[in-house]
């Protein structure tokens, strides 16, 4: 369905909506456009001499219908993705990525069950393992059952979520019954999803605990299937002024015909100080070993987190497969200072190998890959427009330039981004003005 087609049907049930008056307790219309330039000279992996620096923006552009009533919500979000200038001033064919985003819906059993179903974001915590990897342009979305119980008197959340995917470029019978009729061959995701995501948390707003089990049913090539499971524990509490927290996932099963064993570990503090907020944190992410000539999989994958929230904002490491299986040792910096009336993020890293690796002639690296700056300037000029500016720079090592394409030590990245977010229509405002 083309976008014009598909805005046309929104626009008609937006329509629809408004005329009939509903009589839901809430209905919201939201748009949001969001462009992002970007200058990359080394970003993800180090740039060579004589490439030349890419330049070019990126918009996003969503429109998200909201409806609540006293026992559902339901969300239905249309989304495009393009580069300005890969359609033509005058054109008869759209380039761009348009798709939905979001749909689901949500009821509530009682006060304390609900289910939710449809394609939606799956995010915990702080988005590790399961995130909507917003800062990407199209986002990260699941299809996905969800049953849900939380309990606002005991402070705790379970839930419970399932999905099994299939193609969608075979004909009729094959849904139906056939040899392999449940193959599937769509790149980079999972046959099926089971996880239980449990939190509680403490009293006196002193901190709280989640737990994950996530099993990951994968399809081999072989029409066989394997399975991966992620057990996670994410703590954070307060000791007085300092807050600590940590997360430690383990990942086992089997990838095909390899055997899964490999770990995540972090955990920071964060103090408040008179000028700013200071954070220390150190995150191991297990990889694997160049002599280790067994076919175990010891490389730990952060599979549905926000990965570019972790590891420097030049997206080095997890973002993509440019680390490969080396791994990575992350001791980080962080801290904000409110300018004017904005506010400078500033975050700094120093990261090393999370395995042991060989050169071409079989000597051991130097663990040391290289040390990130990171800076974000935000500022939010009204309720509906926000600004971003930032800017990174990274300096390589030998031992990155060994693991990685690329010459050049020093990298660097710079961004802009403005984000038009405006509701355009509520119908609990418009109510409360009839009443009047």
């Amino acid at each position: 369905m083309s976008l014009r087609l598909r805005l046309s049907c929104l626009c008609l049930f937006l329509a629809l909506t408004v005329w009939n008056e509903l009589s839901a307790q809430q209905f919201q219309l939201t748009a949001e456009v969001r462009p992002r330039t970007e200058f990359r000279n080394g970003f993800k992996t180090p740039t060579s001499s004589g490439f030349d620096p890419a330049f070019f923006t990126e918009q996003r552009s969503r429109l998200y219908f909201d409806y609540k009533e006293e026992k559902f919500t339901f969300r239905l979000a249309m989304q495009d993705v393009r580069l300005w200038g890969e359609v033509p001033q005058i054109f008869k064919e759209d380039i761009g990525s348009s798709f939905l985003s979001e749909a689901w819906g949500r009821y509530n059993l009682t006060d304390k069950f609900s289910i939710k179903a449809g394609r939606q974001i799956i995010s915990y915590d702080n988005q590790r393992f399961f995130g909507g990897l917003e800062w990407a342009q199209q986002g990260r979305r699941h299809d996905a059952l969800l049953l849900i119980h939380e309990d606002a008197k005991k402070r705790t959340k379970l839930h419970v979520g399932l999905a099994f995917n299939a193609d969608d470029d075979r004909p009729e019978p094959v849904y139906l019954q056939a040899p392999n009729a449940n193959f599937y061959t769509t790149p980079g995701n999972y046959k099926s999803l089971q996880y239980a995501w449990f939190h509680k948390d403490f009293a006196e707003n002193k901190g709280g605990i989640s737990l994950l089990v996530n099993n990951a049913t994968l399809q081999n090539a072989d029409s066989t299937s394997s399975n991966k499971q992620t057990f996670g524990i994410i703590p954070n509490y307060q000791f007085g002024k300092v807050k600590v927290a940590a997360d430690l996932y383990y990942q086992s099963g089997k990838v095909g015909d390899r055997n899964v064993n490999a770990f995540l570990a972090g955990v920071n503090a964060t103090l408040p100080t008179k000028l700013t907020p200071v954070t220390l944190g150190v995150e191991y992410i297990s990889g694997k070993d160049d002599d280790d000539t067994s076919s175990d999989i010891t490389n730990f994958s952060p599979d549905y987190g926000t990965n570019h929230a972790f590891n420097g904002f030049m997206d080095y490491f997890f973002v993509g497969p440019a680390n490969g299986s080396v791994g990575v040792l992350d001791i980080y910096f962080k801290t904000k200072w409110k300018v004017g009336k904005g506010a400078l993020l500033f975050h700094g890293h120093e990261f090393m190998t999370g395995s042991r690796q060989l050169n071409g002639e079989g000597q051991q690296l130097s663990s040391s890959m290289g040390m990130e700056a990171d800076f974000v300037y935000v500022r939010k000029v009204s309720p509906a427009v926000t600004f971003h500016v930032g800017a990174s720079a990274l300096y390589g090592t030998d031992t990155l330039l060994e693991l990685r394409p690329g010459n050049q030590k020093f990298n660097s990245w710079a961004w802009t981004m403005v984000t038009f977010k405006p509701v355009l229509y509520k119908s609990e405002e418009d109510k409360k003005k009839k009443k009047k």
